[in-house]
């Protein structure tokens, strides 16, 4: 026996599945309410409100789409921004190590820089010392040298003075006076020379530079009045002369040895000074380029810094936005999701109740029919 169900049996038994659905507290209850309130109005037909169930499904299911995508736009969204924080963290990191190197390196530079220049200073001063003494040195080598010469010339004069009178087969007579063209003239004709200028100088000898020499002999007499044994007498003086002599050679031979020693020693030094010299200024020179271009570095830098610190800020705000804006949906993405499942099977359930789906349903009323 078939029975016909009834409209307001359908009614009855969607709004029944709605409500169920509608119980529940994760669900989004104003879009059941709206279906039940068509269903309850009567004045819509059931086709219009199975419209409604699939248009309503329709919708859920766009939303829950929707609610996909921007999951899976948060998480990726949120994966770049912060491996780009950590990125820029690692590059401010490294910049601002960078930049403290480069102001220890300038520090260093100048330092280095200002300690060759200083040196500088002090190897020209070390030089000027070192020519003033050699100008000094040579100085007092020349004077040595001609004083000890004069007296050479003197003793020797003094030596040759008394060989005239005790030896006189070691005397060296004086050179004989060259006459000129016009002094031979005058002789041929009778005439008679100007007498010959006596020598100037110490004692007659022509000799005008001496320095002090300790010991010097006194002139020899002119006449041998003084004198009676000539070889003794003789011998004693000359000996000493020889020996004022050679000491004076000797101490000539050494300031010569000495001179040239210190000449030496001189050349060297100046051929080490400017040297030295060179290579300080040179490395001077390399230094400050170095210094240029940490300097460069270091603005170049500082300024990378600067910008790789704001693009972080932005970053970090933006990380905040993508919070602002995402962290709702992640919280109650699954209590979402769950809430339209419920919602959607509820309205299926409605709607193939209208449909007539429900057989479970009209199989028990009959039997419960057949039983009265």
């Amino acid at each position: 026996m078939q029975i016909e169900v009834s409209a307001d049996s359908l009614r009855a038994r969607a709004l029944k599945e709605l409500e169920m659905g509608r119980k529940s507290k994760k669900s989004d209850r104003h879009r059941i309410d709206f279906i039940m309130l068509a269903i309850r109005g009567k004045k819509v037909g059931f086709e219009k409100v199975i419209k409604m169930c699939d248009d309503m499904v329709t919708l859920l299911g766009e939303e829950q789409k929707d609610d996909n995508n921007k999951k899976e736009y948060c998480a990726e969204q949120f994966d770049l921004a912060e491996d780009k924080q950590k990125e820029l963290e690692r590059a401010i990191s490294q910049l601002e190590k960078a930049v403290a190197e480069a102001k220890e390196g300038i520090s260093t530079l100048t330092d280095e820089v200002s300690a060759l220049e200083e040196g500088i200073v002090v190897l020209d001063k070390s030089v000027a010392e070192a020519t003033a003494q050699r100008k000094e040195e040579n100085s007092d080598y020349k004077s040595l040298m001609a004083s000890d010469g004069a007296a050479k010339e003197i003793l020797g004069f003094a030596k040759n003075r008394l060989n005239k009178f005790y030896n006189p087969k070691l005397y060296k007579a004086p050179p004989k006076r060259e006459l000129s063209e016009e002094d031979r003239i005058t002789l041929n004709m009778g005439g008679t020379l100007a007498p010959t200028e006596a020598p100037g100088g110490i004692a007659g000898t022509g000799v005008t530079v001496l320095a002090q020499v300790q010991g010097a002999p006194p002139p020899p007499p002119e006449t041998a009045g003084a004198y009676k044994k000539k070889g003794e007498e003789s011998g004693g003086v000359i000996a000493m002369i020889d020996m004022l002599i050679k000491d004076l050679d000797t101490e000539m031979t050494e300031s010569e040895t000495n001179e040239r020693l210190n000449q030496e020693d001189y050349e060297q030094l100046m051929s080490d000074s400017a040297d030295k010299r060179a290579q300080d200024a040179k490395s001077i020179e390399e230094k400050e380029g170095a210094k240029a271009d940490l300097t460069a570095q270091l603005t170049e830098d500082t300024e990378t810094n600067t910008a790789t610190g704001k693009e972080l800020m932005a970053t970090v705000e933006y990380i905040g936005s993508l919070h602002g804006e995402c962290d709702w949906l992640i919280k109650y993405f699954d209590v979402r999701k769950e809430a339209r499942t419920g919602e959607i099977d509820a309205i299926k359930k409605a709607k193939a109740v209208l449909s007539g789906a429900d057989f479970s349903f009209v199989q028990v009323s009959s039997h419960r029919f057949l039983s009265k």
